[in-house]
């Protein structure tokens, strides 16, 4: 019983953002009854999988619900969803708003139904913006966020995108946190609400908040950016036989570090010797600590660091994290029998609480596996489901 149980959770959204959004809620106790179209949620396919609707970008964003299928662009489908709100207490889509409207599920459409629920929109753009009806993907946000420009201003000759749907799950996490407001106001006063997180405004806070620099002034005092950040030697360093990820940050640091490697003069140095001298010189600091670094194994390095208390860590590659001696003592990576997909390995919800264990109840669910299920215990009488399955309204396995 997580410290969410209790709570039903309408779940209409696909692919990355919103499912990562709703696993936590599922994660944490909630309910969450994912509703998919006909053709079920694209993400299904991505990535190499034993069965082709179950890739493992899906079984990695989509535990701990139930899956049902709807065809919500039938009059007898929105009549069903409507129905299933009717005692839910949050409702989640990630399509454009007027799509919503457009299928009659509006705000207000939804609210006539259960004027408690908390109604949460994750989409694009803020709705009274000129961007309003644009659609919006991961890609398209990180360009606009300043998320590409960033490799530029660090000195890469083009701007790239990460190498992961960032911008998804920054903003599923913010939805997170905004739907368990939401349902804090509603326990207190009674009222739902309707809930917008837009991943433009999300994302551009996200990454200015580092970034601002001198334009957080009027008149600005610089063109923004964080120099640490954007220094064009801040990488991993090569040690003599890999790479090691090190942070050499504040005073002491750099002292107990000089000190350790028979160099401790070297703090006499301003470009070195304090917090404000590197600041203004991280090139040069850098580019000293990537041919510093060569001369030593990553092991060496990382032994030393760790003796000396300053931030160290390895350089891993996806499958060698697996094996990280840290994440295998708190059993992050967890082995499980998936009802149809045999043995594979789960990552842990990493939230640990002590009243109210997080525990993931249930391995992500096959297409439509929960129709039947869900529809009975919204009181559907068995002619009444028989005569959905048999219009094609739903999906049932």
């Amino acid at each position: 019983m997580g410290p969410l149980a209790g709570l039903k959770v309408i779940d209409l959204t696909s692919v990355v953002m919103g499912p990562y959004a709703t696993q936590f809620l599922g994660d944490f106790g909630a309910d969450v009854i994912k509703v998919e179209a006909p053709v079920g949620d694209l993400v299904r396919s991505i990535g190499s999988g034993r069965h082709p609707d179950m890739g493992p970008m899906f079984l990695n964003s989509n535990r701990s619900k139930r899956s049902i299928s709807i065809n919500l662009k039938s009059p007898e489908g929105k009549a069903l969803l409507l129905r299933l709100c009717k005692d839910a207490d949050v409702l989640v889509y990630n399509v454009r708003p007027a799509a919503m409207a457009r299928l009659g599920l509006s705000y207000e459409d939804v609210a006539a139904a259960n004027p408690g629920i908390i109604y949460a929109g994750l989409y694009g753009y803020g709705q009274d913006g000129p961007y309003a009806a644009r659609p919006a993907y991961d890609d398209l946000i990180q360009g606009g966020a300043t998320v590409a420009h960033l490799f530029q201003a660090s000195g890469s000759t083009e701007p790239r995108y990460i190498p992961s749907a960032v911008a998804d799950r920054v903003v599923g996490l913010m939805a997170l946190s905004a739907i368990l407001a939401a349902v804090v106001a509603r326990n207190s006063t009674g009222k739902g609400q309707r809930v917008d997180v837009p991943m433009f405004e999300t994302m551009v806070g996200f990454i200015l908040a580092d970034h601002m620099g001198g334009l957080t002034y009027d008149p600005p005092l610089d063109r923004g950016g964080y120099a640490r950040q954007l220094a064009p030697n801040r990488r991993p360093l090569k040690t003599a036989n890999g790479h090691v990820c090190a942070l050499i940050y504040t005073d002491d640091h750099w002292r107990r570090f000089l000190k350790a490697i028979g160099e401790p003069e070297r703090m006499d140095d301003p470009r070195f010797g304090s917090f404000r001298g590197r600041n203004g010189n991280y090139d040069v600091v850098y580019a000293w600590l990537l041919e510093k670094f060569e001369t030593r194994t990553s092991e060496d390095w990382i032994s030393l660091l760790d003796e000396i208390d300053v931030p160290v860590m390895a350089m891993h590659t996806f499958e060698s994290v697996l094996k990280d001696p840290h994440l295998q003592a708190v059993n992050f990576f967890q082995p499980a029998e998936h009802p149809t997909e045999g043995q594979i390995v789960t990552m842990a919800n990493p939230v640990r609480m002590s009243g109210t264990p997080v525990e993931p109840p249930r391995l992500a669910p096959n297409f439509a596996e929960h129709t039947l299920e869900v529809l009975r215990e919204a009181g559907l009488s068995q002619p009444e489901i028989d005569a959905l399955v048999r219009d094609k309204v739903v999906t049932a396995r």
